[in-house]
């Protein structure tokens, strides 16, 4: 069921589905609530299900120039206030990742398990901050080229031919992502912190979800954020690069599944 919840005087959009313990996913960059479809009808048969769409993403609207990922943070906790939640496994894909972490800094009570889906607790490099501004300009200018040729790179190369009709669907989600909403979520990215010490003072378990093929994020750095959290569950994809979820479906969902149970028995 599609609902909206009021944050800092706009309405937030999410999606309730299932009933019992609770998983929340956030999206990615460029992405909305829409990118889980089919994989979070499958997981609210066993649990409750909550997607949101980021500010500046899907159908939640801009809230200044900048969305740090602990704004970010804050709306996924008031909307989950608003459904008087308390503990749940929050689970983040790639941007939606810097965004769980945020929560985890801010809100560790909250949380029940975290799983980074293709997504780091490491800052931007000095290369990398550039890179967010030279992408912001080119935005401005013409962000639906910027979308048609970025979003084929977020697949491995072999998987392309394989999938048209899922790059197609990332390419229809991300073109609906207003200039202000994708330059306001480059600028948050670029000046997110070092979160590695939550992943190591974490009390609750951690899965990482990998592509080895992801251009975006080295598979073996990410590979070396595993030994941080003392309770660590890992999942390398040997043929995924950026969209696990949709280059090893079944994989990626039986590990989330799994990971999440463990995470909410007893709860």
């Amino acid at each position: 069921m599609i609902r909206s919840a009021e944050f800092r005087r706009v309405n937030i959009r999410y999606s309730d589905k299932g009933k019992g313990r609770v998983i929340v996913l956030l999206h990615g960059f460029l992405e909305s609530l829409e990118i889980w479809e089919g994989y979070s009808d499958r997981l609210s048969k066993t649990f409750r299900v909550i997607l949101i769409d980021l500010p500046g993403h899907g159908q939640s609207p801009c809230l200044g120039y900048v969305h740090s990922m602990e704004l970010m943070a804050e709306c996924v906790k008031s909307v989950m206030d608003s459904l008087n939640l308390r503990k749940y496994v929050v689970i983040g894909h790639s941007m939606g990742g810097y965004v769980a972490l945020a929560f985890a800094e801010l809100f560790p009570e909250h949380v029940s398990g975290l799983c980074l889906f293709h997504s780091t607790a490491m800052p931007d490099s000095e290369e990398k901050k550039k890179d967010r501004d030279r992408v912001a300009a080119i935005v401005k200018k013409d962000h639906k080229l910027f979308v048609s040729e970025l979003i084929p790179k977020l697949f491995a190369a072999e998987n392309i031919p394989l999938l048209k009709s899922e790059v197609e669907k990332a390419k229809q989600i991300a073109l609906h992502t207003s200039k202000e909403g994708i330059v306001a979520a480059l600028k948050g990215m670029k000046e997110r912190p070092s979160r590695e010490l939550v992943l190591k003072n974490s009390k609750y378990p951690v899965l990482f979800i990998i592509g080895k093929k992801d251009t975006l994020l080295a598979w073996d750095n990410l590979l070396l954020l595993t030994s941080l959290p003392k309770k660590s569950y890992n999942v390398v994809l040997e043929h995924a690069g950026h969209m696990g979820f949709y280059e090893a479906p079944e994989e990626t969902f039986k590990a989330v599944k799994k990971f999440s149970a463990m995470c909410l028995k007893g709860k």
